[in-house]
C-alpha cells in the first residue's frame, strides 16, 4: 500500500458505464468528516491501520483494522479518528446500472462489514490505484472491471455485522448440494434431504434460503433443469419423455411446463436453437 496520501477522481456527468468509479484513494491519516446530507455516490471506506468511529442511521460503529462501511448515496454520516492514527482506503462509485447490480447482489443497503483483514478488498483497491498510475488515459474502463470484481467478492465473502458470509453458508450446504448432484433423478423430498444432512427440515430450508434465496426443493428443480439442458445439447436426438425421466420428472408435460417457466422457452425450442447454432 502507498505511504503517502493519494486520491483520484473522475468526471461522471456524461458517464454511461454500468458501473464507474467516481473516486478512489488511500489516506494514511484519515480526516474527521461530518456529512449531514451524505455523499452523492455509493461510498466504501475500509480501515487499513489504526481505528476510527463511524456514525450513520443513528448508530456509532467502531472501525478497527479489518472493518469497512458501505453507504448508499445521500446517507447522512460522520467519522472521526480514534487514537493517534487511522489509515483507510476508499472508493466511491455509481453507474447507470449500479442500483440493479447491487440489488441483484443483495448489497444495496448501508452496512458495516467485519472480519475483512485477510480478504482481498483492500488489495483490489490497491490494484485500482496502481492501474491509474500506470495507465491513466484508459484506466476508467479498467476500474469498472475492478469495481465489479470488488462487489462480487463483497457478496461472496462479506460478513455483515458479524453474520456468516455467503461462502461460509455455502460451505454448510456443500455436502447436500454434492449429494443432490448424484441423486437428482430420484424421487427426493425435503424430508429426504434433511435426513441425509442430519438436520431438521426447517433448518435446511432456512439454510438454502439464506444461501441461494430458494427452498431446497426449488434448488433441486433448478438442478434438474440444468441437467436437462446439458442432455439436450449432448444428445439432441433424445425423446423428451425419456429426457424427463432421466432428470427426475415423472410426467413429460410437467417437465416441459417447468422448463418453459424456468428458461422462457420449451425444451424443443432450446434444442433447436443449439442445433441451428452448430449448422
Amino acid at each position: 500500500m502507498h505511504y503517502k496520501k493519494v486520491r483520484y477522481t473522475y468526471t461522471t456527468a456524461e458517464d454511461a458505464l454500468p458501473l464507474y468509479v467516481e473516486s478512489v484513494g488511500f489516506n494514511p491519516q484519515e480526516q474527521d468528516f461530518t456529512r449531514p446530507e451524505g455523499y452523492p455516490y455509493y461510498h466504501w471506506l475500509q480501515t487499513i491501520e489504526g481505528e476510527g468511529r463511524f456514525t450513520f442511521n443513528g448508530q456509532e460503529y467502531s472501525l478497527p483494522k479489518g472493518r469497512g462501511i458501505l453507504l448508499k448515496p445521500y446517507t447522512p454520516h460522520s467519522y472521526v479518528t480514534s487514537g493517534r492514527k487511522w489509515s483507510t482506503v476508499y472508493v466511491t462509485f455509481g453507474g447507470v446500472s449500479v442500483v440493479s447490480i447491487l440489488d441483484s447482489l443483495k448489497l444495496n443497503y448501508s452496512s458495516l462489514y467485519t472480519d475483512m483483514e485477510n480478504l482481498p478488498f483492500a488489495k483490489i483497491i490497491e490494484e485500482m490505484l496502481k492501474k491509474i498510475e500506470s495507465d491513466s488515459e484508459f484506466s476508467r474502463l479498467d476500474l469498472s472491471s475492478y469495481l465489479y470484481n470488488f462487489l462480487i467478492h463483497l457478496r461472496k465473502y462479506g460478513k455483515v455485522n458479524n453474520q456468516p458470509s455467503l461462502s461460509h453458508l455455502y460451505d454448510k450446504v456443500r455436502p447436500i448440494v454434492e449429494w443432490l448432484e448424484t441423486v437428482y433423478a430420484e424421487e427426493i423430498g425435503l424430508e429426504d434431504m434433511a435426513k441425509h444432512s442430519n438436520v431438521s427440515p426447517q433448518y435446511l430450508n432456512r439454510l438454502f434460503q439464506e444461501t441461494f434465496d430458494v427452498s431446497p426443493y426449488s434448488f433441486l428443480i433448478q438442478l434438474r433443469i440444468r441437467k436437462a439442458k446439458e442432455l439436450l445439447i449432448q444428445n439432441p436426438e433424445i425423446l423428451l419423455k425419456n429426457l424427463a425421466f432421466l432428470v427426475g420428472f415423472n410426467d413429460c408435460s410437467n417437465f416441459v411446463a417447468t422448463f418453459k417457466k424456468k428458461e422462457g422457452i420449451t425444451p424443443k425450442k432450446y434444442r433447436d436453437l443449439y442445433v441451428k447454432q452448430k449448422l
